[in-house]
């Protein structure tokens, strides 16, 4: 009887302990869904359609900005890329809400929130939002080595293609003629885009482009092909003028490598941001960030171009941003306090 009963008792022991190893198995598969649920984003993602405002097809802005619409849609968001007439469409396209993100020059936004100079007489507005700092647009007048410029003051009196009316580019030569004492009163300007100026200077119509744009320009390249390209600076007391005229500029150096130049040209540099639709969620606009900055996000972005490779990065999200006018998406905020950028 005695030893029935131990048999029993050990029967009754393996069971139980049979029980609390299929329980503890079963908690770990019930772990599984808990574990997918916080893997899962924040928002529905496939409920918005994100369109990534980028430039002219010639320059850098157009294969950026479909690199950075690329990685949004890899993320689950419905997007496209338009090409577009670059800043000053951009920025009306964001205030009108025909865009959700957009690339522009930092120069033209603060322009367009404080309501001076290009766009003085204006409304303030104030309803544009930054997400990010991009790469630095540099200024790069163009010319050619028979052209005979090797000055600014050399341009009075030639023909010179300033960019696109109100564009980024243009308000850039309005304040580098401004800076050098001069108006367009001194030369015979044409509002064409920069990829209209360098075929121009091709054609033997023109003689100087105003190329603002990451270094490494297609346009410009392709007019190295057929004649020896010559940068005319900004430097000294202009440059000086300048920047503290408007703070947003800074010095920068096109090295002589990029293009095949004789020398290095000290010029003025601006730097692209990406803006937002100030309406778009808090969420979304976190969730688009953590995106972007995931090592995916940087990779595919970097791919486009070695200017967005370089510059673009975590440690550059608010360079043309921070201590100016220019509001960041509450979203935005959150994300950087978050990753300790902001305080």
């Amino acid at each position: 009887m005695k030893k029935f009963i131990s048999l029993l008792l050990m029967i009754v022991m393996a069971l139980t302990v049979s029980a609390c190893g299929g329980g503890g198995g079963e908690k770990k598969e019930a772990a599984k869904p808990d574990a997918q649920k916080a893997a899962a984003p924040k928002v529905d993602r496939s409920k918005y359609f994100i369109t990534v405002l980028t430039g002219p097809t010639s320059g850098i802005y157009f294969p950026i900005g479909g690199a950075f619409s690329k990685v949004v849609g890899e993320m689950g968001y419905k997007t496209s890329a338009a090409a577009t007439g670059a800043t000053a469409e951009n920025i009306n396209a964001i205030l009108t809400g025909k865009g959700e993100m957009a690339i522009a020059m930092s120069d033209s936004v603060i322009q367009a929130v404080e309501a001076f100079g290009a766009y003085e007489g204006k409304p303030k507005a104030t309803d544009l939002r930054a997400l990010m700092g991009l790469w630095p647009n540099v200024c790069q007048i163009v010319t050619t080595r028979d052209s005979g410029i090797t000055k600014f003051e050399d341009m009075k009196g030639k023909r010179i293609g300033v960019g696109a009316p109100n564009s980024g580019v243009e308000l850039n030569a309005r304040m580098m003629f401004e800076a050098h004492g001069m108006t367009y009163k001194d030369a015979t300007v044409d509002y064409l885009s920069y990829g209209e100026g360098i075929d121009q200077i091709k054609n033997g119509q023109c003689d100087v482009a105003f190329v603002t744009s990451g270094l490494g320009n297609a346009t410009i390249k392709e007019l190295g092909t057929s004649k020896e390209i010559v940068f005319v600076p900004v430097q000294g007391e202009p440059l000086k003028k300048l920047i503290a005229k408007y703070p947003f500029y800074t010095e920068y150096k096109i090295p002589k490598e990029t293009y095949g130049t004789k020398e290095d040209t000290t010029t003025a540099a601006v730097m692209n941001i990406m803006i937002i639709e100030k309406s778009l969620p808090d969420e979304v606009v976190y969730d688009l960030l953590d995106g972007i900055y995931s090592d995916k996000g940087l990779e595919t972005i970097g791919a486009s171009h070695a200017t967005a490779k370089k510059e673009i990065t975590p440690d550059t999200a608010l360079r043309g941003i921070q201590g100016t006018s220019v509001e960041l998406h509450p979203g935005a905020v959150k994300y950087y306090k978050e990753k300790g950028k902001l305080k």
